[in-house]
This record gives structure tokens, sequence and C-alpha cells, in this order.
């Protein structure tokens, strides 16, 4: 019985271990560079065209006649149904692969979005809004675990870190972008420009991600997948985790839906190429991730991420000034806060999950971009019936139950896997 337990180590074997570990991508290497340009492509595509349309928003309120909730539905959605479709997309990529899922959704959602800027009406336009939601799952939901998977483990953090900030600046990109081309020619034509950029992503992914190596096909168990995620409404912290999630995202894109429409109109009255820039404080949101992460795993989770909420609490109040100036620095207080609270609260959640760890990451993700649908689409009203003091009040009551609960979580018993 002792020897069978036994397991025979020589040269050959430890040879071909050798050299299925000297397979996955290692920095200085053609084919980091050129999985990593694919990545940042991928990531800032996506970004850009679920966020295209927010600068855009008055312009559809002008060009089809509906309100600012009614326009807000662009968004909100997109992000609803990309909530849902996210909870699956990992299980489909486990079956069919990592690579033909992400290029299959960065060239469907291309291809949607070029379809949307010829939509003759607003109700098929947002069928096609809504349809994006769907295609745009697979590569944020799968590139993460296609990094894991074929970077190797020494330049896993350089990789990782190029493809989320590929995320925050195709965020801000498609903003800048879209209100620039709307402001010298048509929302359509800024739509179109975005689609065009999404196609140009996905020749880089097709020609430039290498297919899996490590990939293993495994078939999804539905009933597997609904106890996994039932055993996280057990945990004492992840529901919180995920409420926070929802409030952190609702606030931030409450404030970016509503705050074009007050700046276009007196007394600022900017031009959309101007909105547009005042995105790029989103450039803050890249650096206040790392730093406030870092300040986080020094200090503790629960002793940082209540800081978070005070600075976008801060940030709100700064945006009911008269002051242009107030404003922009109420927007980049908000965007620091959000960006950092959001850094600390999906590695905690990460951290905190004991079992079934993607099943809670993809749980947090779907709370964060429901934050965005439903939150998002409810500052609308507030935005019809309160003018820009409603949008900030509202604002102001997410961040504060965020805070409220952060607070709570200052309390909280460590798990046994962050123990």
């Amino acid at each position: 019985m002792a020897h069978s337990l036994e397991v025979p180590v020589d040269g050959s074997s430890l040879a071909a271990s050798a050299v299925i570990v000297d397979r996955r991508i290692r920095h200085g290497t053609p084919a980091f560079r050129r999985t990593n340009l694919a990545l940042f492509s991928s990531g800032f595509a996506t970004f850009g065209l679920l966020y295209c349309v927010q600068p855009l928003m008055p312009a559809f309120s002008h060009g089809f006649g509906v309100d600012a909730a009614s326009s807000s539905l662009s968004l909100s959605l997109t992000t609803g149904v990309l909530a849902v479709a996210m909870l699956f997309a990992g299980a489909i990529s486990d079956a069919f692969g990592r690579k033909p899922i992400m290029l299959a959704s960065l060239l469907g959602s291309s291809i949607l979005v070029l379809l949307s800027a010829m939509a003759p009406t607003w109700g098929s336009f947002l069928v096609i809004r809504a349809l994006l939601g769907i295609t745009l799952a697979g590569l944020p939901a799968v590139a993460m675990t296609y990094v894991s998977e074929e970077i190797h483990g020494d330049s896993l953090g350089f990789a990782m870190g190029l493809y989320i900030g590929g995320n925050a600046i195709g965020g801000m990109g498609g903003r800048l972008i879209s209100g620039f081309a709307a402001d010298h020619s048509s929302w359509r034509v800024a739509v179109a420009v975005i689609g065009v950029l999404g196609l140009l992503a996905s020749y880089l992914v097709f020609r430039g991600l290498p297919a899996s190596v490590h990939f293993e096909k495994r078939r999804a168990h539905p009933r597997a997948l609904i106890a996994s995620f039932g055993s996280l409404w057990r945990d004492k912290g992840l529901p919180w985790l995920f409420a926070e999630g929802f409030l952190l995202m609702g606030a931030f894109v409450t404030i970016y839906n509503y705050v074009s429409y007050r700046l276009l109109a007196p007394p600022f009255s900017l031009s959309q190429s101007h909105v547009g820039a005042i995105f790029m404080v989103y450039l803050i949101g890249v650096g206040s991730s790392a730093w406030m992460g870092s300040l986080a795993g020094k200090l503790g989770r629960r002793r940082v991420l209540w800081t978070t909420f005070v600075i976008m609490l801060a940030g709100v109040a700064l945006t009911a000034s008269s002051s242009l100036w107030a404003i922009v620095a109420g927007i980049a207080m908000l965007t620091f806060g959000f960006f950092g609270g959001h850094s600390i609260a999906s590695s905690w959640v990460g951290r905190r999950a004991v079992y079934a760890k993607a099943h809670a990451s993809s749980f947090y993700l779907f709370s964060y971009y429901m934050g965005s649908s439903i939150a998002g689409s409810v500052g609308g009203l507030a935005w019809t019936h309160g003018g820009w003091n409603g949008v900030a009040g509202y604002a102001a009551l997410l961040v504060l139950g965020g805070l409220a609960i952060a607070l709570k979580l200052r309390t909280l018993t460590p798990s046994a896997s962050a123990s």
C-alpha cells in the first residue's frame, strides 16, 4: 500500500514539466507583447462601446423627443442585461473556450453598435442596446480568466494591470471620442466611430491573442451553479459587499449620466467636446484604484473602505456649486472615491469567499452593473422633478447608504480564508 502512493520522478518527467511551465506567456517575449496589445485593445473597446452613449444622452433627448429618464435607458438597459448575462458567460466559456468567446463578444458588440447608429426609432435603438448587454458580457467575464490561465505568474500582475487600465481608459475614451464627434457632426456619426474602433480591436484580438493552451473544457451543471450562488448568502459579509457594489456604481453613474444635461444648458452652455473633455478625470481612477487598494492592504479593508464614501460624498456636495471649477473638482473627487471603493470592495469579496470565489466575484459584478442600470435610471426621475439638486441629493443618499454599510463592516469577523 505504501508503495502505491509513491510517485516516481525522473529526468524525463521533470523535463516534460518544464516544457509545460515554459508554455505560459512571459514578459519580454513577442507573444507577451501581442497578448497585451490585444487585451488592452479589447478592454478599451469593450468599455468604449458600453459608455459611449453617456455624453450623448441630451442628444438622444433632442433627436428622439424623450426625457432624461428615458434617455438614460440607452445605458441602463445595456448594463442591466450585461449584469445578468455575466453570471453565465464564464460557464459558457468553460464549454467553448476563452478566445472564441472573447472574439465573438467583441465582434458582435461592435456590429451592434454600428447598427445602433442607423436605428430609425428610439424603440429599435433600445432593442439593439439591450442585445449589446448580452454580447458584451463575454469579454469582461472571460478576459481575466484567460490572463490567469495563460500568463506566467512572474508577469501576471503587469498583464492584469494593463488590461484593467484599458478598461478605465476605454470608459474615458468612449465618452471623450463620442462627445467630440457629436459636436462636429451628429450622435449617429459619434456612435459609428466607436463601432469602427471596436472592429479594429476585434482584428487585433483575432491576430494577436494566442489560443488558449491551459484551458480545460468543462461542462456546466445548473444545479451546482445554483448551489454555489446560494452558499454566498450564508456568509455574514458577502451580501453587504454586494450591496456596496450596487451603491458605489449607482451613485457614480447617476452623476456621470446627468451632468451633461446640466453643463450643456445655461449658464454653462458648454459644447459636447468640452463636456467630453471633463470625463478625462477618469484617469484619476486608474491611480486611485491602485493606491487605495495598496493602502487597504496595509491598514486593512475595514479601516479604509468607509473613507472612500466620505470622499465621494464631498465630491457630490461640490457638484451642487454654481462654479464650473467646483463641479469639475467634485466629479474628480467622486471618481477618486468610487474607483478606490470599487477596488477595495471587489478585492474583499475575492478574499472573503471561502468557496466559490469565481461565483462570488460574478455576483459582485452583477450587483455592480445592476446599480448602474436601476439606480442610474431612477436618477433620471430625480433630474426631471428636482433638477441638479435632485440628482445630487439622490446620489448623496446612495453614498450615505454605502457609508453606513462600510461602518457596519468595520465590526465584521474575518472569514476563514482571510485568516
